[in-house]
């Protein structure tokens, strides 16, 4: 049995930051149990480019406001407490927190806890050595 608090998680390596979010990862690919789940902060008046190429992502909201765009379509899709979005076509989009959005993730196939967006939104595939 895995058990872990969020506080103990985020006082850890398991957390990393960007400039408009951080994450703290709770389950991870070493963890053997196929996926990896995430509690993510987007800070409040960001804007973040998002495009997992490799991954499949599903994000449900538990506090703040925001909205996605998805850049293929120019869809906007508002994001509140109680919102699940599925990136189940490895949508490329824009995440919008207009107040600090708390959003738990779960990531096919699971993240190392590595990962960081590179300059086109991506994560590095799940067997590639580079994890930044």
């Amino acid at each position: 049995m895995i058990v872990r608090t969020l506080e103990e998680c985020r006082d850890s390596s398991r957390l990393v930051a960007s400039q408009t979010w951080d994450s703290t990862r709770m389950l991870l690919k070493d963890d053997n149990m196929g996926f990896s789940f995430h509690i993510t902060r987007i800070f409040a008046g960001t804007e973040t480019h998002i495009w997992y190429k490799h991954h499949l992502e599903s994000v449900y909201c538990i506090r703040g406001s925001g909205e996605i765009e998805t850049i293929v379509d120019g869809k906007v899709y508002p994001i509140e407490p109680g919102t699940l979005y599925v990136l189940d076509k490895n949508d490329e989009h824009y995440l919008r927190a207009f107040e600090e959005l708390e959003v738990a993730c779960v990531f096919n196939p699971p993240l190392t806890g590595l990962e960081v967006h590179d300059k086109d939104g991506v994560y590095p595939a799940a067997d590639s050595e580079r994890q930044s």
